[in-house]
């Protein structure tokens, strides 16, 4: 009996090591894969014409699969890019890419009312989520999202291309080592004129108006300029197209107040063409213009030092960052948490803009 009893143990701890090694064995094929399938949701301009062309650009993420709701669309993209029939979804039956090993990633671009349940349905999926920015409408929604992704272990990434942009890391690295001193203040305007009179950026249901678009990139700039979170806001919201913007604003202009004393002024339109962003240290200042474009990002120091620093393209920068960071289980450069950050000012500026008066922000 002995003896038996010997050989059996024997044998299960010889079973044991073997499963241990199968798991180590997968585990090892799964940290080392090099390049993550991602899948588009919403097939508008964005991912038609910027990040369907950047993913062909990445070395670390390729386009796998797509979420529409369009059967044109898709048999365009299926022909196009030859995604196989089983990584084509649309949005009744997305919740089945959880069966679907060739899709790592979900990268969230329908208009901004719509961020959150389709990042959290990801999320639930056991997928990675990119959502594109601004986040989401309301704290309530980016904090579900935050939520779903932390407790499904997936990460969770806001597309602030401009975080991964070189001369804006510069800039930030100004501030961070006070090359030119403590943040005084800052100046920051984004916007273009849209001709559409029928698109979601129009419609309050659906996130609309220009906080829900161009404002983040102001407004953000300003974050990431002061380096501190704003204690309070004086906006006004306005339009010079009332038979176009008849729910929302087609401009904002909003003053920020940092703790410590900084300030920034900023402006977002759908009304005019702006991009500019300057930040007056105690020392000295700096300057971009653009400062958000897709290219062509320029600007230039107080002692004369160019900022000019190129990259073949941002989107891809930016998906090839993100997916390095799964890849590599270290953290996302832009987190859920930034986006609400910007959520939690979007909400107070508009509280703001509808009482004509200064909100403290918290």
């Amino acid at each position: 009996m002995d003896r038996r009893k010997f050989i059996n143990r024997a044998m299960a701890g010889m079973a044991g090591i073997s499963l241990a090694q199968n798991a180590f064995s997968n585990n090892s094929i799964l940290q080392k894969k090099a390049r993550l399938g991602v899948a588009l949701v919403g097939l508008g301009y964005y991912s038609t014409d910027i990040l369907a062309p950047a993913l062909q650009l990445t070395q670390r993420c390729y386009l796998a699969g797509i979420v529409t709701g369009t059967p044109a669309k898709a048999e365009k993209w299926k022909e196009q890019y030859k995604i196989p029939d089983k990584n084509i979804y649309n949005y009744s039956n997305v919740d089945s890419i959880a069966n679907n090993p060739d899709i790592d990633v979900v990268y969230v671009v329908l208009p901004p009312s719509m961020h959150a349940e389709y990042s959290i349905r990801a999320a639930r999926a056991g997928k990675h989520v990119w959502c594109e920015k601004p986040m989401a409408p309301s704290v309530a929604d980016c904090k579900n999202m935050i939520d779903a992704c932390a407790k499904n272990k997936v990460k969770l990434s806001i597309g602030y291309r401009m975080h991964h942009e070189p001369n804006t890391q510069r800039i930030i690295k100004f501030r961070k080592d006070l090359t030119y001193g403590k943040v005084i203040s800052a100046t920051a305007a984004a916007g273009y004129f849209d001709p559409r009179t029928d698109h979601w950026k129009q419609k309050k249901s659906m996130g609309g108006g220009v906080m829900g678009d161009m404002g983040v990139y102001p407004l953000n700039a300003a974050r990431y300029s002061v380096g501190l979170e704003p204690m309070a806001v004086t906006a006004k919201a306005s339009t010079t197209r009332p038979e176009i913007y008849k729910e929302v604003e087609e401009t904002m202009v909003f003053n920020l107040e940092f703790p410590g004393g900084a300030t920034a002024a900023c402006e977002a339109s759908f009304g005019k063409g702006m991009s500019d962003l300057k930040v007056t240290c105690e020392k000295g200042w700096y300057t971009l213009s653009p400062f958000q474009a897709y290219n062509g990002i320029n600007g230039i120091t107080s002692d004369g030092i160019r900022l000019n620093a190129t990259i073949p393209n941002q989107q891809a920068k930016q998906m090839d960052d993100d997916a390095l960071a799964i890849i590599d289980n270290t953290p996302v450069l832009v987190p859920g948490e930034e986006g609400l950050k910007d959520t939690i000012v979007v909400e107070a500026i508009y509280r703001s803009a509808a009482a004509n008066a200064r909100v403290i922000i918290g």
